[in-house]
């Protein structure tokens, strides 16, 4: 079945062993082992499983399909029969799948509908090491699963980086596996930008410098969609090889687009790949020799004080970017440019924090209610929500009728969880249904569970909502120089699959989406309602707050606003 060996495959049989003594493991190997492809396929023949289903939770949308369809490649099969995948929006499962790679929150929709998991005898957590918080809850939610209702349920949790004796000890004792990686060596260079030199060109002059000097593709990790952009452009101003062709890759883009990025370069091309942190792990990039890394990643924080999560650009932790580094050296030797000096380096994070300490936690207080639970600490954590931030969680979950005084979810509650989006949200969206301007509210929800359809460049700051509800409802609005296409079929591919969520058709005739527009966000941030202090462009908001929109701004002469970002 396997034509090429990895290194996890030495590991394989103590794995299986340790899965079928003692119920569960950790599984501690770096990128290129072949963690994420090579042990559900392995496991599905373990005499323990039984005919059951494995279910394996990865981070991130494009990593899960990426994985699914590697997977069914190697079994001569597409995504859908042996090895499917189901995330937000999409969905390649059939009566015949064994395997099922899962995000978001997939995993806890399961166990919410059956908290016996029953039909699966094996569920996987990927890519642990990055802490991700539906991961955490998962893992939280499948222990008591198991430890209350289905015993013989595995688990294993799987990590590049992490250290394995804190899950072993969550696991109660579980024992660790550990697999080498597929590495050959990487040579580090460090080439600091100067002060005052924006990260995009000199990012692209050291690619420009990469390719002179180096042969195989080159990866480049950059913090986001906006970064991407201008350093493809910049790229595209320098004079690179004729048989070179640059790529975008992140979660916005269309799947075509991505399989394009990730899909090996023809003979006697090259290309280079511009990626956020998607690319770091899971993801299997053929042909990169060389990585240019600009040291920097977009995160969310959530802050107490204003009650808003916002992403951040932030410095990398040394875990990140060793593996990042790594994926120069997974085909043959290779050289990591890093833009930053040993001595800042020295300074990095070691590890990167756990999204649970950061995050806005209102989504995970409404799948907890919705399972039942009223005191997170009855669960087992690596890590337990801190008390001010999920007890503020809940307070909104209130305000928005999700919970009711002693902290049970209400029937309101309960349909918010089948929306698949942030509490604030599905709440908007539930409240327009009733009000008969669904597709409306779908669409507005869309808008603010995505990124800004409006590139950087071409927003001049404007805030304005209803400037892109209005491109987002104009036909061929994506040949608009203003609008980032890839962000704007996203936006209307979660429009649409909204709209099937709740069964909002088209919304009543006379619908003013403008006048609506307003009334619909403030239902979603009542907290976030700013009033006008009288002064062109300032406003206060409930908690007292200043709020200051551009003079140029048609909002700027509003008496009331409804702010959902800063």
């Amino acid at each position: 079945m396997y034509t090429t060996p990895l290194p996890i495959d030495a590991v394989l049989p103590e794995l299986g062993g340790a899965l079928a003594r003692g119920m569960r493991a950790v599984l501690q190997a770096p990128p290129g082992a072949g963690k994420t492809t090579r042990v559900p396929l392995e496991l599905l023949g373990a005499p323990w499983l039984a005919g059951q289903r494995i279910v394996m939770l990865e981070p991130r949308r494009l990593a899960a399909r990426a994985a699914a369809r590697r997977m069914a490649s190697t079994l001569g099969e597409s995504a859908g029969a042996t090895v499917g995948y189901r995330v937000r929006g999409d969905s390649r499962v059939s009566a015949r799948t064994r395997v099922e790679v899962v995000t978001e929150g997939v995993l806890t929709r399961l166990i919410q509908d059956d908290p016996s998991l029953e039909g699966i005898g094996l569920v996987i957590f990927d890519e642990f090491h990055e802490r991700n918080l539906v991961a955490d809850l998962g893992l939280a939610l499948t222990l008591q699963s198991a430890e209350l209702l289905r015993p013989e349920l595995r688990i294993l949790v799987m990590s590049a980086t992490l250290d394995g004796a804190g899950v072993s000890r969550l696991l109660g004792g579980a024992p660790i596996v550990s697999s080498e990686g597929r590495a050959f060596p990487v040579e580090t260079r460090w080439v600091p930008r100067r002060a005052g030199v924006w990260i995009e060109p000199a990012v692209a002059g050291v690619v420009e410098r990469a390719l002179a000097a180096h042969e195989g593709d080159v990866l480049v990790f950059l913090p986001g969609a906006a970064e991407i952009r201008r350093t493809a452009q910049a790229l595209n101003e320098r004079a690179l090889p004729a048989n070179t062709t640059v790529f975008a890759l992140h979660g916005t883009l269309p799947l075509e687009e991505q399989d394009r990025a990730i899909a090996p370069s023809a003979p006697g091309m090259r290309k280079v790949v511009l990626a956020t942190a998607v690319a770091e792990t899971s993801l299997t990039i053929e042909g990169v020799r060389v990585v240019v890394d600009s040291g920097l990643a977009r995160v969310p924080r959530f802050s107490p004080r204003s009650g808003m999560q916002r992403l951040e650009t932030v410095r990398v932790s040394k875990d990140a970017a060793e593996q990042r580094r790594g994926r120069a050296g997974r085909v043959a030797p290779g050289v990591c440019y890093r833009l930053w000096d040993e001595g800042e380096h020295a300074q990095l994070l070691e590890r990167r924090p756990p999204e649970m300490l950061e995050a806005d936690l209102a989504p995970l207080a409404l799948e907890l209610a919705a399972a039942g639970i009223d005191d997170p600490l009855t669960l087992a954590w690596l890590d337990p929500p801190p008390a001010g931030a999920y007890q503020q969680a809940c307070e909104l979950l209130r305000v928005l009728g999700a919970l009711d005084a002693r902290g049970r979810i209400t029937p309101h509650g309960r349909q918010m969880t089948g929306v698949g989006i942030h509490p604030r949200l599905a709440h908007l969206v539930l409240r327009g249904v009733a009000r008969g301007c669904g597709a409306l509210a779908c669409d507005l929800a869309a808008l603010l569970a995505e990124r800004d359809p409006l590139r950087t460049d071409a927003s001049n700051g404007d805030p304005d909502l209803r400037t892109r509800l209005e491109l987002l409802r104009t036909s061929g609005a994506e040949r608009d120089g203003r609008v980032d296409r890839g962000r704007l079929f996203q936006i209307r591919d979660e429009a649409r699959r909204l709209r099937g969520e709740v069964g909002a058709r088209r919304d009543d005739d006379g619908t003013d989406a403008d006048a609506l527009a307003g009334e619909l966000v403030a239902l979603a941030y009542p907290d976030r309602v700013a009033l006008s202090r009288g002064e062109h462009g300032r406003f206060v908001m409930r908690n007292g707050r200043g709020a200051r929109v551009d003079g140029a701004s048609a909002l700027a002469t509003a008496a009331c606003l409804a702010i959902a970002d800063t």
